[in-house]
């Protein structure tokens, strides 16, 4: 395991337990009837927990949207021609894409990270490269990748989320783009959580039910083929998985080692988060589903990794646009904490006990 890795896993610390208590205890004085803001009040508590303050405040926020390419594409698993990744990286590097609009609208910075988007791209001002290779091998016909360009990618979303604290960073949400991934999502999710591979494979783009049945049997054979092995998150992840799902592993663990709320996006998202939490389990209590996404696989996935999603607006688009709508409602919550009078200063009167 590379130091970087694992020194970020031994800093990944249960919840302040004194914060969330007194993030209670004011939730309880604030001029309401108490848990009348229901999982807002709640969401406010696991973030002073998180971020070890009574009162958090967002003043630095961010969204990481990870881009690479899969090989698998080659097994006709998709709609769209593999290029779109490369064209869509440009499109949020312009700001023209989903998560730009929604990114500005809440107030967060976006950053893009080429984790291997085939071709690569010249060196560009707003691009971080993390890039492991020019896309991963068609995981039917052996391993997506190397075991040591799993940990390589792991490392490199840690990396990323590394250099944005030192920038400023008090939550983040986390995006994806890769023509493909929810392909190799699926078989991340079969391969560790044990479910069948028809439970778990959606869609996409919008597939119709032939070609559906096609991208499951393409699931089925490159697990068979690789056998991957369910109690070792970094086997599962070279064997079918994505560069930039290792990468928002890294930028989840990153994250928790240093006390920053994670929001994660849909499924692609979640698959990540899959991969992580098998690496540390304590990082769960770090992250907020965002969104129930439209892809079949993400409830049952969110079920398993015992999360309640914030938003159900049958969304699929990934990109981190699931996320950056949560976020407005993390900090919605936290506001209340921070912004909302004690009964004592307003001078209205408390419940009757």
């Amino acid at each position: 395991m590379n130091n970087s890795l694992s020194q970020a896993l031994k800093q990944i610390k249960p919840l302040d337990k004194k914060a969330m208590e007194a993030a209670r205890a004011r939730q309880d004085e604030l001029t309401k009837p108490r848990g009348s803001l229901g999982r807002l009040e709640e969401l406010s508590i696991k973030i002073a927990g998180i971020r070890g303050e009574i009162i958090p405040h967002f003043e630095h926020k961010a969204i990481v949207t990870m881009a690479a390419d899969h090989g698998v594409v080659s097994e006709g698993v998709t709609l769209y021609p593999q290029e779109v990744t490369r064209q869509m990286v440009f499109n949020f590097l312009s700001g023209g894409a989903g998560i730009n609009v929604l990114a500005r609208f809440i107030g967060a910075r976006v950053i893009v990270v080429d984790m291997g988007v085939i071709g690569g791209f010249e060196p560009y001002p707003d691009l971080i490269c993390k890039m492991v290779d020019f896309g991963t091998k068609n995981m039917t016909k052996g391993p997506a990748m190397t075991r040591q360009q799993a940990l390589d990618a792991i490392e490199g979303g840690i990396e990323v989320i590394e250099a944005e604290i030192a920038k400023g960073l008090d939550i983040i949400g986390t995006g994806d783009m890769g023509i493909g991934n929810t392909t190799a999502s699926s078989a991340i999710c079969a391969a560790i959580m044990g479910e069948p591979v028809e439970k778990l494979t959606g869609r996409g783009e919008g597939l119709n039910d032939e070609q559906l049945e096609h991208k499951i049997k393409v699931v089925q054979e490159a697990l068979e083929f690789n056998k991957p092995d369910p109690g070792d998150p970094i086997d599962v992840l070279s064997k079918v998985g994505g560069f930039e799902i290792g990468g928002l592993a890294g930028v989840m663990i990153g994250a928790a080692a240093q006390h920053i709320p994670v929001v994660i996006d849909g499924f692609i998202s979640s698959a990540a988060a899959l991969i992580a939490v098998q690496l540390a389990p304590g990082l769960k209590d770090y992250l907020i589903a965002a969104h129930l996404s439209a892809e079949s696989g993400h409830r049952v996935l969110l079920e398993y990794l015992g999360l309640t999603p914030l938003l159900n607006l049958e969304m699929r688009l990934g990109e981190g646009t699931g996320a950056a709508l949560g976020m407005a409602i993390v900090e919605a919550a936290v506001r209340t904490l921070a912004e909302m009078a004690t009964f004592g200063e307003a001078r209205v009167s408390k419940e009757k006990h």
